[in-house]
């Protein structure tokens, strides 16, 4: 594999070469970028809860396991799971299987639900809570949603561009995400 510029973010130059590819590929076109949809934000924050106290590689190998299993990230889905879909999900080897990660899923969904009906969507509901620091967003996202600590909510918005962090000033894809989301230098 061909060494990494060194532009690029030092973690990702200090992942084992055998991580590298698939992290350069999530750190350049996901990671940091602003995500319109509230399907694609639910995502992230599934995501996001099921890294908790496993490694980011291993939710980025099982990304697609997890899109099948939670329909593609449906919020309705998701949000009328019952008994029997808390058993598949618990047994389906290509996600993380823990029951409480699981129930928060559902949950979460079942808050965003409420959050759409109050706000129109999602997104609309962090964009209203922003800018805020991590402490506040913290606070607002334990108020509202489970599993989420301050590591996760972290992650999770400056993954989504809510937060700034996600890559150096020496970064080209800093400078990407700048011209797509240009409040964000200001967060």
């Amino acid at each position: 594999m061909d060494q990494v510029p060194p532009t690029y973010c030092d973690w990702i130059n200090r992942m084992p070469e055998s991580e590298q590819e698939l992290h350069r590929q999530y750190h350049d076109e996901q990671y940091g970028f602003p995500i319109e949809s509230d399907q694609e934000l639910f995502c992230r924050l599934i995501l996001e809860i099921n890294q908790a106290g496993l490694s980011w590689t291993t939710i980025l190998k099982k990304q697609e396991g997890f899109r099948k299993a939670y329909h593609n990230f449906d919020i309705a889905k998701v949000a009328d799971y019952g008994d029997t879909d808390k058993a598949r999900l618990l047994n389906d080897p290509h996600i993380i299987r823990n029951r409480l990660k699981v129930e928060a899923a559902i949950h979460n969904a079942q808050v965003i639900q409420r959050l759409q009906a109050d706000y129109g969507s999602f997104k609309n509901w962090l964009d209203e809570q922003h800018p805020a620091s991590r402490e506040e967003w913290t606070k607002i996202f334990k108020k509202n949603f489970r599993f989420t600590g301050g590591e996760i909510v972290n992650e999770f918005l400056v993954s989504t561009g809510y937060l700034p962090g996600a890559h150096g000033p020496n970064c080209p894809v800093f400078h990407k995400i700048k011209q797509a989301n240009p409040a964000w230098m200001n967060a």
